[in-house]
């Protein structure tokens, strides 16, 4: 969200006649997230007149106080929860600051910077400037950044898709659907968010977001490409590191064995990246379905983390009412209602452990939470190329307008794990005369064949070498008891 609305803020004021523009981004790892008074003294060797956050600032109470000490007049971009004390900017622009009207609060970052080039564009009628060609990354951060899709993004994410799909993409984004590898076909919403926004943010994560900002920023084809391709191989290199810190938060956590896990989980090791452990708490969060904080060193006495949430619970109201029971052990934290970033003094780790299990349990129960209720089975003939055409065309699909979700019991015709990570199936179903195709992501735990297995998906379309076939896309799955039979669809308490 970041990088995109970074990008956009440097094409979008540069269309719109401003000059001596720049921009800075944070190192996550040393410097965490936000306005600091450190970032400031960084932008101070560039005398600027004005300094314009993006996707972040709302809390930065001293990193704007120590802009205004400079002279620098602060504009506040942001879509994240304010706290108690707002800065003190010269304007903040925030759709979920108190009393604000702007009915579209869960708008993304990159969508707020398109609203202030809107307000500005209103100001220059001479300039008769087009941002429609922007909407790509408008589309790319709202996406990648998981927002609620009311109805507000669902027109900006959709009319991005469009100008992606018509070619009209900036090379940045072009060079980088190239490098992923992506199926055939149209552009969806969920390419932008597996398979662009990852390699967008592995940057950020692993080494300088400035080269997926300069990616996105490249007007030349051949630049554009080989900035990709670092992406893409700093992806790869991320999924590594992710790949191992999740092994041994496994090995953490079967140590509860015998016993119920806490209600929210709070993971860290020494040794861990603090780039990766927002992705680690997702995977965790899905996998043990309650909420989760990963932590990392940032030095040697402090640990930075980010917490993952689940629907019933909002996790920046939970880290509030943490801090004010706990008033000395959370040194900084922000976010909004499914995630979140913090951080804490190493020592403390095992208060924080215990602080949020009771915090969690205080308020949505013990946990397991479950997952959504899926639209049901579907039958034989509505397993269909047509339909899942259908579903596709409906979108764009994510977070509050979530793709239609099935679950029904099939039969394991065959299993291949592919590439050490994924697996790919074929399965009968009762009435259907053919195998269906079936893909399950980040899962290496194969079902053996002939195996009666409950399976949530949603339904796709695979294009393979010009031709068009419907796919099951697994979300997660469980063994049939044979006492059972094919009549069952709930999915067993240890599903996959």
């Amino acid at each position: 969200d970041g990088a995109t609305g970074t990008a956009l803020a440097m094409r979008g004021l540069q269309a719109l006649g401003a000059h001596r523009l720049d921009y800075l981004i944070p190192d996550r790892a040393r410097e965490g997230y936000g306005l600091t008074p450190e970032i400031v003294e960084r932008a101070a060797h560039k005398a600027p007149r004005w300094l314009l956050t993006v996707d972040n600032g709302i809390n930065s109470v001293a990193g704007v106080e120590a802009a205004n000490r400079l002279g620098m007049r602060v504009i506040i971009t942001d879509h994240h929860l304010p706290g108690a004390t707002l800065p003190a900017a010269h304007a903040i622009v925030n759709p979920n600051q108190a009393h604000d009207a702007f009915a579209s609060k869960a708008i993304a970052g990159v969508g707020v910077v398109l609203y202030l080039l809107m307000a500005l564009r209103r100001l220059r009628p001479d300039a008769h400037v087009a941002l429609a060609p922007l909407l790509d990354l408008v589309a790319l951060g709202t996406i990648a950044d998981c927002v609620p899709l009311d109805a507000n993004n669902r027109l900006l994410v959709r009319a991005g898709l469009q100008r992606i799909n018509a070619g009209k993409a900036c090379p940045g984004i072009q060079a980088l659907l190239r490098v992923s590898g992506r199926r055939p076909g149209p552009v969806i919403a969920q390419d932008l968010g597996f398979q662009v926004g990852p390699r967008l943010n592995a940057a950020g994560r692993l080494a300088d977001m400035s080269i997926g900002v300069r990616c996105l920023l490249a007007t030349e084809e051949r630049e554009a490409l080989a900035l990709a391709q670092e992406l893409d191989r700093l992806n790869r290199e991320r999924r590594r590191r992710e790949d191992t810190m999740h092994s041994e938060a496994e090995e953490h956590l079967t140590a509860w064995a015998g016993t119920a896990l806490p209600a929210g989980l709070c993971v860290s090791e020494p040794h861990w990246h603090p780039g990766i452990v927002g992705i680690l708490a997702g995977r965790l969060r899905e996998r043990y379905k309650r909420p989760v904080i990963a932590l990392a060193p940032a030095d040697e006495a402090i640990l930075r983390g980010s917490a993952r949430s689940v629907p019933e619970l909002n996790m920046r109201d939970a880290l509030v009412a943490i801090g004010e029971r706990h008033p000395d052990l959370l040194l900084t934290f922000g976010g909004h209602a499914a995630a979140a970033g913090l951080t804490i003094r190493q020592a403390d780790l095992g208060r924080l452990a215990q602080a949020f299990a009771e915090e969690v349990e205080r308020r949505i129960g013990p946990g397991p939470f479950a997952a959504p209720p899926s639209d049901g089975p579907l039958r034989p003939e509505e397993l269909s190329l047509a339909l899942a055409r259908a579903i596709r065309a409906g979108g764009p699909w994510g977070n509050g307008f979530p793709e239609p979700v099935f679950e029904g019991v099939f039969t394991v015709v065959s299993c291949a794990v592919v590439k050490g990570a994924h697996l790919k199936l074929a399965l009968s179903y009762p009435g259907l005369p053919q195998t269906l195709k079936a893909w399950a992501f980040r899962c290496v735990d194969a079902p053996e064949t002939g195996l009666a297995v409950a399976i949530r998906y949603r339904l796709g379309v695979d294009a393979y070498q010009g031709s068009e076939t419907v796919c099951l896309y697994v979300e997660e799955w469980s063994r049939v008891p044979q006492e059972t039979g094919l009549g069952y669809t709930g999915l067993a308490p240890d599903a996959v």
